[in-house]
C-alpha cells in the first residue's frame, strides 16, 4: 500500500482525501427506503426469479429477492410492521398446509 500512500501525498492528488465528492457513502444512505405500499416485493412470488448463469454465463445461486435486499431497505417506521406481518405470513402458509381430518365435517 505503499504506492497509495505516495499518490496521496503527491500534491495534484491531495485533494481528494479532503472532497467529499470521492468519500464513501454511508451504509444508512446506500439503501434505497421503500413505504409499506411496496413491502410485498420481498415475498411476492412475482418478484422472485432463479438465476442459474451471470450475464457472463458463470454459474450461479442466488434469486433476485437477494438482490432486492442489498439495494432495498422498508423504512424504519414499516420495519416493525414487516416482521410482524412476514411472521403472520409464514403462520398462514402453515395452516394452509395442515390437511383437515377426514371425519370432521365443514361447518
Amino acid at each position: 500500500m505503499s504506492s497509495q500512500e505516495e499518490i496521496l501525498r503527491d500534491g495534484r492528488f491531495s485533494c481528494v482525501t479532503r472532497d467529499p465528492r470521492f468519500w464513501e457513502m454511508p451504509e444508512k444512505e446506500r439503501k434505497i427506503k421503500i413505504d409499506k405500499r411496496f413491502r410485498a416485493m420481498f415475498h411476492d412470488k412475482k418478484f422472485k426469479l432463479k438465476y442459474t448463469v451471470d450475464k457472463r454465463g458463470r454459474p450461479v445461486n442466488y434469486t433476485s429477492t437477494e438482490n432486492l435486499r442489498k439495494f432495498y431497505a422498508l423504512s424504519e417506521s414499516d420495519t416493525d410492521l414487516s416482521e410482524n406481518e412476514s411472521k403472520e405470513h409464514a403462520e398462514k402458509k402453515k395452516k394452509k398446509k395442515t390437511p383437515k381430518p377426514k371425519g370432521e365435517a365443514d361447518s
